[in-house]
Parts: structure tokens; C-alpha cells; sequence
């Protein structure tokens, strides 16, 4: 994680700072706590600490509202934000495969030498 990202993610900020920023109220931010949106960190006194990242969010959340997005809809956008983001970081540890490499040269080939475009082109595999 990149310095600027760390410092981000620090849960440093009190529930009345977080309401003073975002201009929502402290039942608003517990209810969205409540319904898995926003995910607080605790201190030792088991009071809710929130970083900047979350402050982000909570503002995404009232902006999604103010358009007329209900919760349950955010919910779905952002399930569906973690799943593409999981699916790319499965892909991405994923070690390409011979077939994969000879895949992406062909198409880099084709690509380059604008082959793609010709009707005789269309099927690589098929022989002229």
C-alpha cells in the first residue's frame, strides 16, 4: 500500500467530525454502518474511528441517494465494484498459460498489421 493510500485508510476521525464533513447525522452514518456500506474500525474504548476513505464513501452514499438510488441499489453497485475488483485481482495473480501468450501474440499480430479489418481475416485459424 502506497503512502498516500496508508494515510488514507487511517481511522483517525470521531463520529462528530465525520457528520461535521459530510453533513449527515450520526443515525444516518449507523444506519449505513448497519447495512454493510461503511465499516468503521473501533478503538480500545469501542468508540467508531473513521478514515478518510470512509468519509469517500459516505459521501458517494449521499450522493447515490440524492439521485434516487435506494440503499439496496447501492448495496448491489457496490457488490458488483467488489466483485469486478476481485475478479481482476484473481486475473491478475492467474499465470498466463502457453496458450494464453500464443492467444495474445496472435491478436497483437492482427492488431498491428490490420488484418482485423478484411473479410478473408476474420477466422486466424482458418488457412488461406
Amino acid at each position: 500500500m502506497k503512502g498516500k493510500e496508508l494515510r488514507r485508510s487511517l481511522a483517525v476521525l470521531p463520529i462528530g467530525t465525520v457528520m461535521k464533513l459530510t453533513n449527515l447525522t450520526a443515525r444516518q452514518i449507523r444506519y449505513y454502518e448497519a447495512q454493510g456500506l461503511v465499516t468503521p474500525q473501533r478503538n480500545d474504548g469501542n468508540r467508531r474511528m473513521y478514515s478518510l476513505n470512509d468519509v469517500d464513501r459516505l459521501l458517494e452514499i449521499k450522493d447515490y441517494l440524492d439521485e434516487g438510488v435506494n440503499v439496496a441499489g447501492i448495496k448491489a453497485i457496490y457488490d458488483q465494484q467488489a466483485k469486478a475488483a476481485a475478479a481482476r485481482k484473481a486475473a491478475q495473480e492467474r499465470p498466463l498459460t502457453d496458450a494464453d501468450v500464443r492467444r495474445i501474440l496472435q491478436d497483437e499480430f492482427i492488431r498491428q498489421g490490420g488484418l482485423g479489418h478484411s473479410p478473408n481475416n476474420l477466422d486466424p485459424h482458418r488457412p488461406l
